[in-house]
């Protein structure tokens, strides 16, 4: 705990104060990578082919380079640097294209227009090779290998109790096979780098990053630069939901190379076809779910396998896989269980980091399943969720022993806020059907497994009492500044508009890891605390001294330093650092933060693969048009235990926003292969919500306090998506009677869709 903290003192940490970067958002004075400007800067193009498999045989860059304006090019064929392996993309593609998104060249030229003409003037001698866009096609032994001798790249296995026994002791049984598609991004700003030459002979790169030093590393790597030769400079992000990521690293790579070779500023900015095309994706997943209970609704057993398609690239997929594992059973206490997560090559998109992580895939195979158990037993599927929801002293399928587990609190404050009740009328006139669906999750908080997962800050006190911040955890709208201020102010009980945010890089700053698992305000939070901590205990120590107090008496509280003994003492926050200067103290502290140690044994799963987790629920009412198959979502219940809300409002913001983002993976967003190119390259064929598609949006905060986070603060920005297309699906099935299988539930699924298929087996000992 910070020192000189007391409860009674938290002024913002709480409080739905103005975010800091409200003001230069909202009047356009923001500069976004693509808003930058350099002198004598070029404008590049990547050159593809449209190939999703092929071999190499040449690249002519004649005509491109003798177009008028074009300054350079480049191919593989130029680089000197270590092979990279199948867990990266590569920046440039030298003998084989491996996705359509493959890069073969990149131009560089005075204008865009003429970067964009050159690019169709470079000429690529290629032999097809024999594509595969599905998962199950590519395990075949016939299917063209992608990498190495198989196409499967890596399987993780949990294993807990005995699973023939827990489904032989099971009175029902049901089998459902599930898909959740790829899926686009879709933020808002498309990816752009600029890559400068430094006079020094090292180079800087501006972009929308927000996994800087991954960035850094893999531009490196691919120049042979140490790393102190390589300065990446994030620029304000316009959205990411998980992406930015690889996709970045290879923009980044291409400009700085193009930079060094020209030795003038050369910047890459994707047109929104050309950022759907090269992005990672969202996972796509085949599911197949087993799942064994009593009649009275108790869980005996459950068999999950699920095929991951990674696209053309391992990149994120082992950790993305990983989470999908520990959490493929969902909250739920079940004494046997087997889960099976593979992972596949196939030439689509990379996959990368998505808003969920692999949660969302798996969430909702098992929120399914659980409400077509219910069905089949004839129970309340919400009753059916409190009957096995875990408990403090339960055990997950990785055997770890949870406490401070809260979803069946988060379930009932969910349910309480409708009328559960109606759902069970199945007498409903005319043909606009009402359904009430629900879901619940339990998610893994921060990186978990053998991932490095700390975060450093650096507070540094002015002379004139003001405070300057900076912590390498970015803001891609979700507010982080906003919230590392707020604590930094109540650590230190200062004044927040004397809190100041600095912008970094990777020169400035310490390496914090990426901007992912919805980390941000537990693990930065704790590293600025950390730093305030440190720099309290030095001023407390000299005062005590200097005035003869006790100093574990000390605090500070409304920028005025006090002794709870001695009323009369009273010492303004600019006095007391005058004070401190004159004695030549350290008015600067780095702060540091490491998660707890986790990690399991591959070969069963069992073990501690995250620390703790959180918990949520969700409940949807939709109506259902039974003419057209148009569902309307129009009332949506969003309840988690966040620990602490540092900022209700932006805490709001990140839920509703994570609902709207469900509605469109629940009812229309899909991106897909038509033939061997993609089917889908801009919004008026990858649909999304709008806001006339939005619910009313219900945000339930439970703040039951996260003793590891920043003032019992925990995370929020993944769990408020990753629940509500099962909730929606669920409310569908009870509405029409018809189940959705497979996302997205659109027009033509919902008007054709079939009663749920009925798949049980029976036995002497009762339906199977």
């Amino acid at each position: 705990m910070t020192k000189g903290y007391t409860k009674d003192s938290l002024t913002y940490v709480g409080q739905s104060v103005t975010r800091s970067d409200a003001l230069s958002k909202v009047t356009g004075r923001a500069k976004y990578a693509a808003d930058l400007e350099f002198p004598r800067m070029l404008h590049a193009k990547v050159v593809r082919i449209p190939c999703a498999h092929g071999i190499i045989k040449g690249i002519n860059l004649k005509k491109a380079l003798a177009l008028k304006g074009v300054v350079a090019a480049v191919t593989a064929g130029e680089l000197d640097t270590v092979a990279m392996d199948e867990t990266w993309v590569p920046a440039l593609v030298k003998e084989r294209v491996r996705s359509y998104a493959d890069a073969v060249a990149v131009v560089a030229a005075e204008t865009e227009e003429i970067a964009i003409e050159a690019a169709k003037l470079v000429k690529v001698d290629y032999e097809e090779l024999p594509p595969v866009f599905d998962v199950l096609e590519a395990l075949k032994p016939e299917a063209v290998p992608i990498h190495g001798k198989s196409n499967f790249y890596k399987k993780y296995r949990i294993v807990k109790g005995d699973l023939k026994k827990g489904l032989g002791d099971a009175e029902v049984i049901i089998e459902r096979t599930y898909t959740v598609p790829f899926a686009e991004h879709s933020y808002l700003e498309t990816e752009a780098a600029i890559g400068v030459v430094q006079p020094e002979g090292g180079i800087t790169v501006y972009g929308s990053f927000k996994a800087p030093f991954d960035v850094r590393r893999m531009v490196a790597k691919v120049l042979n630069f140490g790393l102190d030769k390589v300065r990446i400079i994030p620029i304000t992000l316009g959205g990411y939901f998980g992406g930015k990521d690889e996709d970045m690293a290879l923009m980044a790579t291409r400009v700085a190379l193009l930079a060094l070779k020209t030795g003038r500023p050369v910047r890459i900015f994707n047109t929104r076809e050309e950022s759907i095309l090269e992005s990672t994706k969202r996972h796509r997943y085949v599911l197949t779910y087993t799942v064994g209970a009593k009649r009275n609704g108790e869980l005996t057993g459950m068999n999950i396998h699920a095929l991951a398609d990674m696209g053309a690239y391992s990149v994120k997929s082992p950790i993305v896989t990983y989470r999908s594992s520990v959490e493929a059973a969902g909250p739920y206490k079940i004494p046997n269980v087997k889960i099976e997560v593979e992972s596949v090559f196939t030439n689509n998109n990379n996959t990368g980091s998505f808003r969920g992580f692999g949660s969302p895939q798996v969430n909702f195979a098992c929120e399914s399943i659980m409400d077509e158990l219910a069905e089949e037993l004839g129970v309340d599927t919400f009753e059916l969720r409190m009957l096995n929801a875990l408990q403090d002293g339960d055990t997950t399928p990785s055997g770890q022993r949870l406490t401070g587990v809260s979803v069946k609190q988060c379930l009932q404050e969910a349910v309480s806020r409708v009328d559960w009740k109606t759902r069970t009328n199945k007498d409903q006139q005319g043909d606009i059907k009402r359904g009430i669906g629900v879901s619940a999750s339990f998610r893994g908080i921060s990186l978990g497994g053998t991932a490095v997962d700390t975060s450093s800050a650096i507070v540094s006190i002015q002379e004139d009492g003001r405070v300057l911040l900076s912590c390498a955890i970015l803001d891609g709208g979700q507010g982080a500044r906003t919230v590392l201020e707020q604590i930094c102010a109540d650590s230190l009980g200062l004044d927040l508009k004397d809190i100041t945010t600095l912008d970094w890089d990777t020169s400035l700053a310490p390496d914090s890891g990426s901007t992912v698992a919805s980390r941000g305000t537990f693990i930065g939070g704790n590293a600025v605390k950390d730093a305030c901590s440190k720099l309290l205990e030095g001023i407390f120590s000299f005062l005590a001294v200097e005035y003869v107090l006790p100093e574990k008496e000390l605090y500070i509280e409304k920028s005025i330093v006090k002794c709870k003994s001695n009323n009369n003492f009273s010492l303004s926050f600019k006095e007391a650092i005058a004070k401190c200067r004159s004695a030549k103290m350290n008015l600067c502290a780095v702060g540091f933060y490491k998660s707890p140690d986790t990690g399991i044994e591959f070969a069963t799963g069992q073990g501690k693969p995250f620390f703790d987790y959180v918990y949520g629920a969700n409940v949807a009412e939709v109506e259902v048009d039974t003419l057209t198959g148009k569902v309307n979502v129009v009332n949506f219940i969003s309840a988690h235990d966040i620990g602490k809300a540092v900022n209700p409002q932006m805490l709001e913001g990140q839920i509703c926003g994570g609902v709207c983002m469900g509605i469109g993976n629940a009812l229309m967003e899909e991106y897909y292969i038509k033939g061997s190119y993609p089917g889908v390259l801009n919004f008026d064929q990858y649909l999304i919500p709008t806001s006339m598609d939005v619910a009313k949006v219900t945000a339930v905060m439970i703040e039951n306090g996260f003793k590891e986070g920043p003032f019992g603060a925990s995370s929020i920005g993944e769990p408020a998506y990753q629940i509500v297309a099962p909730a929606i699906i669920n409310a569908i099935a009870n509405a029409t009677g018809k189940r959705i299988r497979d996302l997205p539930a659109d027009l033509e699924k919902v008007f054709l869709g079939k009663a749920v298929e009925k798949k049980s087996k029976r036995s002497s000992e009762g339906v199977r």
